[in-house]
Order: C-alpha cells, then sequence, then structure tokens
C-alpha cells in the first residue's frame, strides 16, 4: 500500500542518574566520593533511505522510545548510554512538528539524517560535589528526561519529471510505454490512485518519471484528493502536461488551462516550473495535428502530438524531456500554505 502521509510520536531516552558512592578498600578508612555519572538518554534520529519508497511502515506504530541511559556506579564508573532509535523514511520526506505546523527538515538527499528529539543528559554523582568543607558529599542529581514530539511524515515524490493533466488523458499508458512501470489502465476517470514512479532510459541517460492521479477543477481545495497528488510533483524538475486530443481543439485548450490554474493556486510554485505540453492520444482523435494547433497558440510553445498506443512522437517527447531537465533551474521548495513557523522563545 502506498502511504504519504502519517503522524507518529517519538520519545529520546532518559539519562540515567547519577548515584552516592564511596571508596571501600581494606587500608583505605577514609576513602572519598566515587559515584559515577548517569549515562545519557538514547537519541531519537531520522535517515532518508532509498530502500522505502512509502511510509507505510510507520502506519502500525504510533510511538517510538529510543533507551533510557543507565545509572552510574561505585569506583568512579559511568554509566551506559541508552540506544538511539534510528527511523528510517523514504527519500523526500518532509517531518514536521504536528502541533505547530512548521518543518522541521527536508529530507530530500538519500543517507540525509538528524536528531529530532535529543536525549536527556545524565545525572551527576557526588565525586563532583566534593569540596574543602564538604569532602563527603551525600548528594547527586537525577537525570534529564527525554523529550517527547509529535510529528507529521509527509512524502513528496523525487522526479526529474511529473506527468500532470486531467484524468484519462493519457498518462498511465505513456508511463507504461515508456518505462518498465504497470500503472493500471483503464478508460474511465481516476484509474490511477495513488502516484507511480517509473525510469526512461535514453541510452546512457534515464529519466525518472511521476504519474499522479489526473487532477481536477478545484484539486488545490483538496477535490478528488487533488491537494493530496499535487505535492507530489513538487519536486519534479520538469512537468509533462499532457492533453487529450479525442474532444478537439476547444475542449484541448479548456483542458490545459483547467490544469495550469490548478498548479498556479497549489500555492507550490508549480507554475514556474519548465513544462512540456503534449498533445496526447492522437490515435483516438479525427485530427490531432488541429489540437495541436490550438495548444500551441494557448501555451506559445511547440506542441508535440504522440500517441502511447501506437509509439507515434514517443521518442521526440522523451528527447524533449531530457533537454529540458538538463535546462531546469530547480525550483526550491515552498512549505505549504496555512503552515505556521515555530514561535520564537
Amino acid at each position: 500500500m502506498f502511504i504519504d502521509e502519517t503522524e507518529i510520536r517519538v520519545t529520546s531516552g532518559r539519562g540515567g542518574d547519577g548515584v552516592v558512592s564511596f571508596r571501600r578498600e581494606k587500608f583505605v578508612p577514609r576513602g572519598g566520593p566515587d559515584g559515577g555519572d548517569g549515562g545519557r538518554g538514547g537519541d531519537v534520529v531520522i535517515r532518508a533511505s532509498t530502500h522505502l519508497n512509502t511510509l507505510a511502515g510507520l502506519q502500525h506504530r504510533r510511538h517510538y522510545r529510543a533507551g533510557n541511559g543507565a545509572p552510574g556506579g561505585p569506583n568512579q564508573r559511568s554509566g551506559r548510554d541508552g540506544a538511539s532509535l534510528l527511523i528510517e523514511v523514504p527519500v523526500g520526506t518532509l517531518v514536521r512538528d504536528a502541533e505547530r505546523g512548521h518543518v522541521l527538515r527536508d529530507l530530500d538527499h538519500a543517507d540525509v539524517q538528524f536528531v529530532v528529539a535529543a536525549g536527556g543528559a545524565g545525572g551527576r554523582g557526588n565525586k563532583h560535589f566534593a569540596h574543602a568543607t564538604n569532602q563527603t558529599p551525600r548528594r547527586s542529581t537525577p537525570g534529564r528526561p527525554g523529550a517527547t514530539r509529535a510529528l507529521r511524515l509527509e512524502l513528496r515524490l523525487v522526479a526529474d519529471v511529473g506527468l500532470v493533466g486531467l484524468p484519462n488523458a493519457g498518462k498511465s499508458t505513456f508511463l507504461r510505454c515508456v518505462t518498465s512501470a504497470r500503472p493500471k489502465v483503464a478508460d474511465y476517470p481516476f484509474t490511477t490512485l495513488e502516484p507511480v514512479l517509473g525510469i526512461a532510459r535514453l541510452g546512457d541517460h534515464s529519466l525518472v518519471i511521476a504519474d499522479i492521479p489526473g487532477l481536477i477543477e478545484g484539486a488545490h481545495r483538496g477535490s478528488g484528493l487533488g491537494d493530496r497528488f499535487l505535492r507530489h510533483i513538487a519536486r519534479t524538475r520538469v512537468l509533462l502536461h499532457l492533453v487529450d486530443c479525442h474532444d478537439g481543439p476547444e475542449a484541448a485548450v479548456a483542458a490545459l488551462r483547467t490544469v495550469r490554474t490548478e498548479l498556479a493556486l497549489a500555492g507550490l510554485d508549480l507554475e514556474r516550473k519548465a513544462a512540456l505540453v503534449a498533445a496526447s492520444r492522437a490515435d483516438a482523435s479525427p485530427d490531432p495535428q488541429a489540437v495541436a494547433r490550438a495548444l500551441e497558440q494557448e501555451c506559445g510553445a511547440p506542441v508535440p502530438v504522440l500517441s502511447a498506443q501506437t509509439g507515434e512522437g514517443v521518442r521526440e517527447v522523451l528527447g524533449r524531456l531530457a533537454e529540458l531537465v538538463a535546462e531546469a533551474v530547480e525550483v526550491p521548495l515552498q512549505p505549504d500554505a496555512g503552515a505556521r513557523e515555530p514561535a520564537s522563545d
């Protein structure tokens, strides 16, 4: 199951207590204080892993705890540090504070990690409290408690190309044609219900392509779960707008306008990304070139015609996408609208 959002609670380890102890050895009648310090509590660490592509592994457990530090011992022995807890998530995961909404870390590269909850410090043994007027202190300090945080994890797919368009624009068929991915394909809306990644090979180069469910009017407000799907193309370098030729030029232009409007209203700067518009499903249209000409007038750029069923125009589109990816300037990832920044202390 593809899970792209979940909430968890994490607690770092408590520090071990310091102890009160005195040196007790034969022929040493007045041994001084030798109570050791408690061990440090374990940290909770989150790391981005290329071995994962969904947050499903975190769905069935809501609270994660690191190990506690051990108390100190006699003879100035320090307690053992608590075991840190490592939580692995897919590359592309945003880690948010669930209570305040702000982004704590963007894990956008493999093996990036950070400490989301630091372990508590160990307590001090009585050896630290000896001084000239009190050489036998019976005082130690307890370990500090660990920190607890509620986190919201959001996965945003990392890809070179993001496929966008209305439902049944031919996105899944295109992905099946150019990659080994096998998304479900059928002649009805919302065949694709979750994002799918595939890799297209072009000689010595490759393109990672993400297919997201079709957008509808109001997607930026959540219609058709569009707000969740739109964030998956926030990291893509280039967008491929697939516009269905089947219903003629006027319908194609209206479809392109709808998708462009939803991208602009999403609040993720998607309209600033490099994009290629293509007239798809040419095999289902009596005059795909007329549709392409209408789209060219609308977007002010050449519009290739393609059919993933017959292979017409597919290599041309892939070649142009590879050029755009090489030229693209990455748009910084914007936080979602409404996210609250942390209050100043």
